[in-house]
């Protein structure tokens, strides 16, 4: 009797760990059924031009913008297809629609607010801090409380009303976003050292949005660092001098305005690790834009990109094919024949096949940390992965 009450026990104990186990943590392997977007233009796929005054469209509404593969403009500030994208098809979901002027939005269609010229920081508080500009008025808590607003429609509109769910099956794009709050702050001629002062305001406002998305409900997030934006044709003719000292002699990038670009992702990093040990079943993770990017300059020639690739595809004028006022989408501005062979689209984005890259960098390896586990997927998704090309 004795002996069958401790086998009853043991039993019981077993299948009670089992269940334990089973409730208490994540599956690594995730298929998602959609994507949710925030950020500024290096995600936005039309909000901007939505948003903006039908008699002075922005210069992405002109082409050559999206000739590459759209073969029309439609609002993104590239020659084709953005980082997002890549991802949407890679996923075998649709491509993520603008929020601003979509109708019906769902989460099987995915949703995204990133919009053109947007900032991390609350324009009150740039203002206060003496940033004034013509920016943006659409910062990460704006478009995060647009997307609570629309949280019960977009719920009420699917078969399981289970919010929690939806947002437990979606990958979360988190931007990238924060590059205009510290562009803002240069282009009215404050110093290195004034911009740096933005850093750790920049990444609470990252971490909060990913906090409030937790507490929604969401349990993957993709939250990439910045760009070399001393690789860039607008920072390399605003910030140009005779001072070789001031540059990387690999590259011809300049180091300094890199050195912001590494200080802010060590930053993001070292909140990302402190937000995983407090969400242990969340899934956050680090997308390295900066170093899937630089590779590009530093070996060309390796990735299809012609030697010296810091100058615009489309633009004109001086040393990086770019001129202030005189820009992408302008009347009497051309764009080079092979966009592919070009890293740099307008002077400040990125071209097709540069976003194509990067996006299997961090799909496929190395430039996501920690990687994307893809072994639940079916060899539909197989075949989507296989059409990357490094």
């Amino acid at each position: 009797m004795a002996s069958s009450l401790k086998k009853l026990i043991s039993s019981f104990l077993l299948i009670f760990s089992s269940t334990i186990t089973v409730e208490s943590s994540e599956p690594s392997c995730r298929s998602y059924k959609s994507i949710i977007s925030f950020g500024d233009s290096g995600a936005d796929t039309g909000n901007y031009l939505h948003l903006s005054d039908v008699n002075h469209p922005p210069q992405a509404a002109f082409p050559p913008y999206g000739e590459t593969f759209f073969h029309t403009p439609t609002g993104r500030n590239s020659d084709g297809r953005l980082i997002i994208d890549f991802i949407a098809e890679f996923l075998g979901l649709p491509y993520v629609p603008p929020y601003f002027g979509s109708q019906n939005v769902s989460f099987k269609q995915g949703i995204n607010f990133a919009v053109y010229g947007a900032t991390a920081l609350d324009c009150a508080l740039l203002i206060e801090k003496g940033i004034g500009s013509d920016f943006t008025n659409v910062s990460l808590s704006v478009q995060l409380n647009i997307f609570k607003q629309t949280l019960p429609s977009l719920c009420a509109s699917s078969s399981s009303h289970d919010c929690k769910e939806m947002l437990g099956d979606s990958l979360i794009l988190m931007g990238d976003i924060g590059a205009n709050d510290y562009d803002y702050m240069f282009f009215q001629g404050k110093s290195i050292n004034e911009v740096e002062e933005l850093v750790p305001l920049v990444i609470k406002a990252i971490s909060s949005a990913i906090v409030d998305l937790i507490n929604l409900g969401g349990k993957t997030f993709l939250v990439p660092g910045t760009f070399p934006y001393g690789c860039f044709p607008a920072y390399l003719t605003l910030f140009q001098t005779a001072k070789e000292e001031e540059y990387d002699p690999l590259t011809g990038c300049l180091s300094w305005l890199n050195e912001l670009g590494k200080n802010h992702d060590e930053h993001l990093k070292t909140e990302l690790k402190r937000l995983r040990k407090i969400y242990p079943h969340v899934n956050i993770i680090y997308a390295d834009y900066y170093n899937s990017m630089y590779r590009f300059f530093q070996e060309p020639a390796k990735y299809g990109f012609k030697e010296r690739p810091l100058g615009a595809c489309c633009g004109v004028g001086g040393q990086y094919n770019f001129t202030f006022g005189e820009e992408c989408g302008c009347q009497g501005v051309g764009y080079c024949k092979n966009p592919s062979e070009y890293v740099n689209w307008d002077g400040y984005h990125l071209t097709e096949a540069t976003h194509q890259k990067m996006a299997h960098g961090l799909l496929n390896g190395p430039y996501a940390s920690p990687a994307f586990d893809w072994s639940c997927l079916g060899s539909a998704s197989v075949d989507t992965k296989s059409s990357f090309t490094s």
